[in-house]
């Protein structure tokens, strides 16, 4: 059952995005002649379209399925970049992988999978860039510390109540900022002068980010996206977020995670979307990882999880019923 406040918040983020909807066919193609952050590559010859207040536009669908992995698969070791031959197998080792899982007998529902097919243009061997490993740095103790403590609870409350499910399961979230997976792999981008909405198709979650220079909320304040700020650094818009509760920050972080996104149009149809994750309390140091997005003309759709949360009801059930027969507290009707 949603409560009252959620309701509103509901409501309120529907009719900004309706609004945002309405703004957006102001956008216009005038030419723009800024010099571009290092590191975008910006299509030669090409100029980029700005909105009718004078903004880079990045608005649209924006499709990022990829076939690069996060990490650097260790067999490369600091080889950043596949060569043509390493790709052509790399590809067809993780196609026939896919076909497997497809072809699973458990495996019912596969017309919703949609797997990126291609690796990145430039054949990168992870969609990490940063460090040169291309690696996600070592987890601190306390990380370490912190997951022993979930798996353990896990284990020995598996389903007590909801609670105990995670908040994607429980069809509340799946976080952000989303990475390429099997599915739902698109952005749309909204602008109006003072705001930027970012809407994932998974589990369609709405992010309204404020360009205005208002102060962030206080630390006490905390949330499963986080506070996001934003602002623009010549054609990028950067997306600076704090504030996330321990059940929503980005791979395990911590509260006091630093979340920063970039997104950068270098072509007609393709943005550079690079996420930075900074938590002394989590990695050993902070980690980038970049990965393109590419225009598509085909509409979100709304992912519903599961229909009325039967599935969690069903599951919190089921938990009782095996109580019941571990406890010799159930008779099966002869």
């Amino acid at each position: 059952m949603m409560v009252p406040e959620r309701v509103g918040a509901c409501r309120l983020a529907v009719a900004v995005v309706a609004t945002m909807m309405v703004m957006s066919v102001l956008v216009s193609s005038v030419a723009w002649g800024q010099s571009s952050p290092a590191g975008t590559d910006i299509q030669p010859g090409w100029t980029a379209p700005r909105t009718a207040w004078g903004a880079p536009d990045l608005q649209g669908v924006w499709d990022y399925r990829t076939m690069t992995p996060l990490q650097r698969p260790r067999e490369f070791a600091d080889q950043a970049v596949f060569t043509a031959e390493q790709a052509a197998a790399y590809q067809a080792r993780i196609l026939e992988q896919q076909a497997d899982y497809d072809r699973s007998p458990s495996v019912h529902a596969k017309w919703w999978l949609d797997y990126g097919k291609e690796l990145t243009a430039d054949n990168r061997t992870s969609l990490i860039v940063d460090p040169s490993n291309g690696r996600i740095p070592p987890t601190t103790e306390g990380a370490r510390e912190r997951s022993a403590a979930r798996a353990a609870h896990r284990r020995a409350h598996p389903a007590d109540a909801a609670e105990d499910r995670s908040n994607s399961e429980r069809c509340l979230t799946f976080g952000t900022p989303r990475l390429p997976g099997g599915y739902n792999n698109n952005y749309q981008i909204l602008q109006t002068p003072d705001h930027v909405v970012i809407v994932s198709e998974m589990i369609h979650d709405t992010r309204v980010v404020p360009l205005d220079g208002r102060p962030v909320l206080t630390s006490n304040v905390v949330q499963w996206h986080g506070d996001a700020r934003g602002h623009w650094e010549g054609n990028t818009l950067v997306v600076e977020s704090t504030n996330y509760s321990l059940g929503g920050a980005f791979r395990g972080a911590t509260e006091a995670l630093r979340l920063v996104e970039r997104f950068t149009r270098v072509g007609p149809d393709t943005i550079h979307y690079e996420i930075t994750a900074d938590d002394a309390a989590t990695w050993a140091s902070p980690w980038t990882l970049m990965f393109p997005m590419v225009k598509t003309d085909q509409p979100m759709y709304e992912y519903a999880c599961h229909e009325g949360n039967y599935g969690l009801e069903n599951i919190l059930g089921n938990a009782r019923f095996e109580e019941r027969v571990v406890a010799g507290s159930y008779a099966p009707e002869r």
